[in-house]
């Protein structure tokens, strides 16, 4: 698909979407959720999702279990794109385990997860956002599913996860 001017809407969309990871979720700023996210917000993201109140409610539930799980959370913005006032974000978050996440104890060393951000911004608030963190990272990281082994920083992939060898 060829994106032509008269698709790219207002390119500032994007910084909302950007503000709200940034200053919510990397911060802990819950009332940049109630200024940044419509009234009739839309979550479409697993775990979370909901319409209106109850929606926003899980979006601010979710940014306190992360600052709780990674209380030094931070987000680097990787890539983004905006187009008919819809905004992609890919980020990277990066924190240390330091909270109990589902009842694997905290291991202290640093966490690193890909995520990336849907959101339909208009008249410069969301009203609609679907998310996809890499919640398998973050639980093989943080010692939930221990039978991915430890992280490889580099590839995300041990020698303990390759596949199994067969028989001969």
């Amino acid at each position: 698909m060829r994106v032509g001017a008269n698709m790219l809407q207002n390119p500032n969309d994007v910084d909302v979407l950007i503000r709200l990871i940034h200053e919510a979720f990397g911060a802990g700023n819950l009332s940049v959720v109630d200024e940044l996210i419509a009234p009739d917000f839309v979550e479409h993201q697993f775990g979370i999702q909901g319409r209106g109140p109850e929606a926003i409610a899980h979006v601010k539930a979710a940014i306190l279990d992360l600052r709780r799980w990674l209380p030094d959370l931070t987000f680097t913005i990787e890539d983004t794109a905006c187009v008919n006032g819809t905004a992609w974000v890919r980020a990277t978050a990066s924190g240390t385990n330091e909270g109990s996440v589902m009842g694997a104890e905290p291991t202290h060393r640093p966490v690193t997860v890909n995520v990336i951000d849907t959101a339909r911004i208009v008249h410069g608030r969301i009203v609609e956002h679907w998310g996809v963190p890499d919640r398998f990272a973050l639980l093989a990281q943080v010692g939930v599913l221990r039978q991915f082994g430890p992280h490889h920083p580099r590839s995300g992939i041990t020698h303990s996860q390759s596949a199994p060898r067969l028989a001969q």
